[in-house]
């Protein structure tokens, strides 16, 4: 088994919630057990031009549980994506003695991830994004605090709403995911939620709006995911048209990816964040930390990629042809699993609307 002598730690892709939480959890169970760690600066970034900090001793990670954002920073880093890049990557890992890698963010994060395990650097991924769309796992680093800056903005927005009889139609985030707008959207009462995976019925959400004001309801919230693009505030207009109901339009943007994380996103960073350096120790590369069913397990990245690109209906038929069969078999029930999971919370929204 490899002797680990330093591990890197990197944030990479958009910052989420809880972040911190799993740097500091990885690098003090790191410390621990006599490994030095490496806080690398900007993602692969940091990595491609040796910006990185020693951390040797727990004080260097001291009161990051509870801060958002990421103190290790973040960068897209299209330079990754040569092999040029990904060899100076390698040779600043061989520089500083780093015999391993630990990357905290989102597919693109786990890509990298990737490129790095297969040329030798022992690599783990951890999904930190509060768009909860990685779909290999249940639960994202990021997520729930997120519902939580949501849950806290439309209270607010519905207060104003009950005072002046209007309808607010909100846009949340969620590029590839519906499931920041599904679950808020339970959570804040809204009479209707629009997501990309499942059918949007807008003659009924209309409808329901103008039953409810005739049955004396005066506010309304309508929870709309990015993924429908431009479609948010036309339908906003077309609400106020069509019901007489005054209707205004908010997009929250990135104000949802800030905040002091949850005690469920620090919990679930931790307990991410010592299974990567377990892992790792272990001799284990080329994987993703996921939480399936409530219980912290692990997925061949290359597989959590697949099945991701599968889901989000990225996939060309000539990649879905030659898919491992035993493979697409675990590939299919996964997205079953998860669209059904989902169809469940849309049939209750609608049930509790």
């Amino acid at each position: 088994m490899q002797k680990f002598r330093r591990i890197g730690i990197l944030t990479s892709g958009g910052d989420a919630p809880g972040m911190n939480a799993c740097y500091r959890a990885a690098a003090r169970c790191c410390l621990a057990r006599g490994i030095e760690v490496y806080g690398i600066y900007e993602g692969y970034k940091g990595l491609i031009y040796d910006n990185m900090k020693l951390v040797t001793s727990p004080m260097d990670v001291n009161n990051l549980i509870s801060k958002s954002g990421t103190v290790l920073y973040t960068d897209r880093c299209v330079e990754f994506k040569t092999e040029e890049g990904m060899q100076k990557a390698i040779a600043v890992c061989k520089k500083n003695n780093i015999d391993g890698i630990i990357a905290i963010g989102g597919d693109g994060t786990f890509r990298g991830a990737t490129d790095l395990s297969v040329r030798g650097i022992p690599t783990i991924g951890i999904p930190g994004t509060i768009d909860c769309d990685i779909t290999a796992t249940d639960y994202t680093i990021g997520f729930d605090t997120a519902l939580n800056t949501v849950l806290s903005m439309v209270d607010r927005l519905r207060d104003t709403c009950e005072s002046h009889a209007r309808c607010d139609v909100v846009e949340v985030m969620g590029n590839w995911s519906g499931n920041i707008a599904l679950y808020s959207g339970i959570a804040v009462g809204a009479i209707a939620i629009a997501i990309k995976e499942l059918p949007f019925d807008e003659e009924k959400a209309i409808e329901d709006i103008k039953k409810a004001r005739a049955a004396g309801k005066r506010s309304f919230i309508v929870i709309i995911s990015e993924g429908l693009k431009g479609y948010a505030e036309p339908f906003a207009k077309r609400i106020q048209e069509q019901t007489g109901v005054e209707t205004k339009f908010a997009r929250l943007a990135h104000v949802q990816r800030g905040g002091t994380p949850t005690l469920k996103d620090r919990l679930v960073a931790t307990k991410m964040g010592v299974e990567a350096v377990d892992q790792l120790l272990d001799g284990k590369s080329n994987i993703v930390i996921c939480e399936v069913d409530g219980k912290i397990t692990t997925c061949d990245i290359g597989k959590a990629l697949r099945v991701d690109r599968l889901f989000k209906g990225k996939c060309t038929p000539e990649e879905i042809a030659a898919f491992d069969p035993e493979e697409k078999k675990w590939m299919d029930a996964r997205c079953e699993k998860v669209l059904n999971d989902m169809k469940k919370l849309y049939d209750i929204a609608y049930e509790v609307k």
